[in-house]
């Protein structure tokens, strides 16, 4: 049981120190890489479409919003998301909705994800979803009042 604590704890110590600011003005982290482009580059929209795959977007479709860039696989998706970007961007700032039900802040896997009530979830990994999968309404509701404590400047991972 130590060991196994002890290896989350080294899983989620990584990667929170690898987590950089969307932008420095206060906006809300959307889970940038090095290139300042939010959720790895994958099409938020897509998540809600057809089978529900995400598919990675093009920099020929992006959208600048909260002080990123996201891609989008085709224009029509980035109209989408222009419309109404908090009904296809990702929970938390993109950050992993279990690590958020414990009050903390590491990077969400676009390729680890789950729909809940219309909303897009990230995970740091697979383990960690499969946790988050024992009590997803539980731990959503203690991610969204984790979420509602962290200022906009440390919801940054700073």
């Amino acid at each position: 049981m130590k060991f196994k604590f002890l290896l989350l704890a080294a899983a989620f110590a990584a990667p929170i120190a690898i987590v950089a600011p969307a932008h420095a003005d206060g906006g809300v982290f959307v889970g940038v890489n090095q290139g300042n482009i939010a959720v790895g580059g994958y099409d938020t929209v897509s998540y809600f479409q057809g089978n529900g795959v995400p598919m990675k977007g093009s920099s020929r479709f992006t959208v600048k919003h909260d002080g990123a860039e996201w891609h989008f696989s085709s224009q029509a998706n980035a109209e989408k998301f222009k419309e109404n970007p908090d009904a296809y961007a990702p929970q938390y700032g993109g950050h992993c909705a279990w690590a958020m039900s414990r009050g903390s802040l590491a990077p969400g896997d676009p390729n680890v994800y789950k729909l809940v009530d219309g909303k897009l979830y990230l995970n740091v990994n697979k383990q960690v979803q499969q946790m988050w999968f024992k009590d997803i309404p539980g731990f959503i509701a203690k991610a969204n009042a984790a979420w509602a404590k962290i200022p906009d400047g440390k919801r940054f991972g700073d």
